[in-house]
């Protein structure tokens, strides 16, 4: 009975759909649902948040991006959508689905913590025939662990029979512009899951709705492993191209320029891009879910911990031979004023989790030496104990600095403007890597 009726609802978009997280993934997601005519409560416990939401108010680029762009998930008035920090309305709803972040502690140990408290707000709100879908980024395992026993052992419900759990990995992309992308947030394929087929039945129906594919897979754990996967592959390919970064700097040879020729070959290589060092909400994160799952089943996972170990101590060699630079052309840390440019942890976003730009920032603060940021996407940094504002994109008081630190390489950024006014240039980035003069230096 129960299946039936969410299926039918959904087949009619007369299902309730409640979004619990309102950032980066879960954000575009409610608008997409309010797009295909379903009913829509987005749940966030930032009250400002919820407040600006529901005004139409966004100060943040990428959501107002959302809203006001005309791509696949936009739209113009929000105010049909219920914007709440009231766990209670879950009562209300037939679909919940959690988009909430999942960080490690300081130990790099996975911190469940956020979906643990957000299952015991809405604990007492939940009913017969209602779905959770999770979407955050979880070790194999977690979703029937966490989730399927709480619904069973604290809710006494009957998965499959009288609720319904699902598990679909996010694949969202945090770009503030469509920046001429093949695939967005709807064209890309998207893994499905769930408890037990009528779980994942149900899962693929109301992704359907939304979205132009979805591809079904048999069990939780290999829709969480594939997440795992996407990412791992990302952060230790990264950590490949940073420690040769660091090789090819010895031997005295652009990394840059030999990457482009690997990836001359159109086949057999994928290139990825050196840097200062990893960020956002993913790739610093995530590995470390999986290697203390390993640990679980007596598995070292030797190589993905010594990728993750370079992605980290590529920032160091970075700040070490920048300061080595300054030693070269003798300038004194008294009279040493730096200009880094971008604190976006990738070009052409306004997201510093994870920065490697921080790490940048509060060296140089304890080392009490002078510097500015300029970041237009990112005007004011509030990070734990760290304040500074952005100034303003103007080249012609580039010359005002001892160095300028290219961090991030936001396409906003001009490289011959920023060559014509500045003193020396320390590029970590390739940015510059077509150009030679004897101002740029690239670490």
């Amino acid at each position: 009975m129960y299946y039936k009726n969410l299926k039918d609802k959904l087949n009619k978009k007369k299902a309730t759909i409640a979004v619990v997280g309102l950032g980066y993934v879960g954000l575009p997601l409610l608008i997409q649902f309010y797009r295909k005519g379903f009913k829509c409560i987005g749940l966030d416990n930032d009250k400002n948040k919820i407040s600006s939401f529901s005004e139409n108010k966004f100060e943040d680029v990428f959501f107002s991006s959302i809203f006001k762009k005309k791509t696949k998930h936009s739209v113009n008035n929000l105010k049909k959508i219920t914007f709440t920090s009231d766990y209670s309305l879950i009562s209300n709803v037939d679909i919940i689905i959690i988009c909430l972040p999942t960080p490690v502690f300081k130990n790099k140990k996975p911190n469940l913590k956020i979906i643990d408290s957000s299952l015991k707000q809405m604990s007492k709100f939940l009913k017969k025939g209602q779905l959770i879908s999770l979407e955050s980024t979880v070790s194999p395992g977690t979703t029937n662990r966490l989730l399927g026993i709480f619904l069973e052992k604290k809710k006494q419900f009957k998965i499959s029979e009288d609720f319904f759990l699902v598990y679909s990995p996010e694949r969202e992309n945090p770009v503030i512009k469509n920046l001429n992308q093949k695939f967005n947030f709807y064209n890309t394929p998207k893994i499905c899951s769930g408890y037990s087929l009528k779980c994942a039945n149900l899962g693929v129906l109301m992704y359907s709705k939304i979205l132009k594919t979805i591809i079904k897979t048999s069990s939780t754990k290999n829709a969480e492993m594939a997440k795992m996967i996407e990412n791992i592959y990302r952060a230790t390919n990264i950590g490949l191209v940073n420690e040769l970064k660091m090789l090819c700097h010895k031997m005295n040879l652009d990394i840059h320029e030999i990457l482009k020729l690997a990836d001359t070959k159109p086949f057999g290589f994928t290139s990825f891009t050196p840097g200062p060092g990893i960020g956002g909400h993913c790739i610093p994160i995530d590995p470390h879910y999986l290697i203390d799952e390993a640990k679980n089943y007596n598995f070292d996972l030797k190589f993905v911990n010594e990728a993750m170990k370079t992605n980290e101590n590529i920032t160091k060699w970075c700040i070490n031979e920048i300061e080595k630079i300054f030693i070269k052309k003798k300038i004194n840390n008294k009279k040493l004023k730096i200009l880094f440019l971008g604190a976006a942890y990738k070009a052409n976003i306004d997201d510093l989790r994870e920065s490697p730009a921080l790490k940048f920032f509060k060296y140089f603060s304890k080392r009490k030496i002078k510097f500015d940021y300029c970041d237009p996407h990112l005007p004011i940094i509030k990070e734990n104990d760290f304040f500074k504002s952005s100034i303003k994109l103007n080249y012609d008081n580039f010359n005002n600095y001892s160095a300028v630190i290219l961090l991030t390489d936001h396409h906003i950024f001009n490289k011959k403007h920023i060559l014509k006014n500045s003193k020396l240039i320390i590029d970590t980035r390739g940015y510059f890597s077509n150009y030679k003069d004897k101002n740029i230096y690239s670490i």
